[in-house]
């Protein structure tokens, strides 16, 4: 004999789910690596193109504005039909609110007049707006470096100088400087962010910071960008982790930068990334497994639902109808196989049934045989009694009672009467009773009237009321039995109560052993009857006490002539 140990046996199943889990894992392994290398490239790319865009914006709107003014400028140093004057400058700080002061001076750098709408010092100790035009060289327009306007009274605004050149209504050429506030440009670039800590700052091309939103930083060198980006062309260029834009104003020496960390706009997305390619890929272990369980369940369905009808069968041989199963040709081989073998089990079982049937219907016999010779020899020793003692008369009577009882005893070979015909066969007997023992006990029925069409056994009462008559009142004074008949949901009980001499537990016991006593030859003949033909659920129940009586209980179903089933 072979021995195979089959818990080391991988099933197919099993197999094939790992199989796809594997195969699946390694898919969305290799393309996630793929995917994130690519998908950094595109949010470099990303980030380049929106810091881009963020630079362009600026210098648009920085461009506007110095457009703005340069125009202003040109409008005062070249209008040729109309030279500046006074009146000019002073509708110009007036309308321009960011018109802080305009002066002019000669060609030798001497202040010929200055505007404000603020006090003016006297005598003027220093102007710094002069100090930052002394590079202009009187062509086109500059635009100075922020400072701090010196020569104002108590009044120290922040201001970019622009300076141009102009000729006066003699021909004298001179210089116009005017002085706009460069907060409006500051708090522009303050509001510039370009990711969650990116910014924009203006530098000109010789490499001084003109604003810094970080300014204090860049005064304390804790930042010192200006000296790594200083001749860098326009455009994008990476360093450190840190993407830098260039862009050139048009008609000025300035340049914005734009400032963004790949941190924040692209390592952090990368890793946001992987983290979803994890979950993608636990996601498609979790699918790969349920596809693999399901392909193999479709796989090997035939042969599971052949394994689930041979357990079927086994629960329930009698009643399991076997359907063919399709499949591979192993498979129907297997199927019309345990076919053939279920259809001759359940014959050989039908074979079995019929023996069986066959074997209760000799044991019911037997056991009403068992019943009447009993029952017959107790009823003729009482007629003999008083045909002894000349009470013929009364022989006669019980006579005709004991041809009634055995009419509805016979019942035409029926095994199951109604329970009115019982009652009436027990009120047979328990007359020929009286006549016997001269009215030394009384008896009364308890009937639910509307139980007595339903069916019991035959001589049921009859074998109880003896034994009551016999083994329990064994002829005492005011000796009493009760029949009741009485409805109990869907089962019906009858009851012998006697007020006898009663039964100790051990003789209750004896009443139901295989070796029938004196007491207990009516008592295990109604109850084997009665769970042969019912089943074993239903059947004789005995209550009694000692000196008390004994009340003994038949539970049978409610069963009609319509729904009566052979046995």
């Amino acid at each position: 004999m072979i021995y195979r140990n089959r818990n080391k046996v991988v099933s197919l199943s099993n197999a094939m789910t790992l199989t796809v889990v594997t195969l699946a894992s390694l898919a969305v392994i290799i393309a996630a690596v793929i995917f994130n290398s690519m998908f950094r490239d595109y949010m470099e790319n990303i980030a380049i193109t929106n810091s881009e865009q963020s630079v362009d914006q600026v210098s648009v709107t920085i461009n506007n504005y110095t457009d703005d003014i340069i125009g202003i400028m040109n409008k005062l140093a070249y209008d040729k039909d109309s030279a500046p004057s006074a009146e000019l400058f002073e509708d110009l700080i007036d309308i321009r609110n960011d018109v802080v002061m305009v002066s002019t001076y000669d060609m030798s750098g001497n202040n010929t007049g200055i505007w404000s709408n603020y006090d003016v010092k006297d005598p003027v100790f220093t102007n710094l707006s002069y100090d930052s035009i002394s590079s202009y060289e009187g062509e086109g327009v500059y635009i100075s470096a922020p400072h701090v306007v010196s020569v104002l009274d108590n009044n120290y605004p922040w201001v970019v100088t622009i300076t141009g050149s102009f000729v006066d209504v003699s021909g004298t050429p001179g210089i116009i400087a005017i002085d706009v506030r460069f907060s409006d440009i500051a708090g522009y670039i303050d509001g510039v962010g370009i990711g969650q800590h990116g910014y924009c700052f203006i530098m000109d091309n010789d490499g001084n910071i003109i604003y810094h939103p970080q300014q204090q930083l860049i005064h304390t060198g804790l930042k010192s960008e200006n000296e790594m980006i200083t001749g860098l062309a326009d455009g994008s260029h990476m360093a450190d982790g840190v993407i830098y834009t260039v862009k050139t104003l048009e008609d000025t020496n300035w340049k914005i930068i734009g400032v963004t960390y790949l941190d924040e706009t692209v390592t952090n997305r990368v890793n946001t990334m992987i983290i979803v390619s994890i979950l993608i890929l636990l996601l498609v272990v979790l699918v790969s497994f349920l596809s693999g369980t399901l392909f193999s369940y479709l796989f090997t369905k035939p042969v599971k639902k052949l394994t689930d009808a041979m357990r079927d069968f086994e629960d329930n041989a009698q009643d399991f109808v076997f359907e063919p199963i399709v499949g591979a040709v192993e498979v129907n081989s297997l199927s019309d196989s345990f076919e053939h073998l279920v259809k001759r089990i359940q014959q050989l079982m039908e074979e079995v049934k019929a023996e069986e049937n066959t074997l209760r219907k000799t044991q019911l016999m037997a056991l009403q045989a068992q019943i009447n010779p009993h029952f017959l020899y107790n009823t003729l020793d009482a007629i003999s009694w008083m045909c002894e003692e000349g009470k013929n008369k009364d022989a006669v009577l019980m006579v005709n009672n004991l041809a009634k009882l055995f009419r509805i005893s016979i019942s035409r070979g029926q095994e199951i009467i109604p329970i009115d015909k019982e009652i009436q066969h027990a009120q047979c007997y328990l007359q020929i009773q009286k006549y016997r023992y001269k009215n030394q006990f009384d008896y009364k029925f308890e009937i639910d009237d509307n139980l007595r069409q339903y069916l019991c056994n035959k001589i049921t009462l009859q074998p109880l009321i003896e034994n009551a008559l016999y083994h329990g009142l064994n002829m005492i004074d005011e000796g009493l039995i009760i029949i009741r008949i009485k409805d109990d949901g869907d089962c019906i009980i009858l009851e012998v109560e006697d007020n006898g001499i009663g039964m100790s537990e051990d003789q209750v016991a004896e009443l139901f052993v295989g070796d029938i006593t004196d007491r207990g030859i009516g008592v295990k003949n109604v109850n084997d009857r009665i769970k042969i033909y019912f089943g074993d659920e239903y059947g004789i129940t005995v209550r009694s006490e000692l000196d008390e009586g004994t009340t003994v209980s038949i539970r049978i179903p409610k069963t009609t002539e319509d729904d009566r089933i052979e046995k």
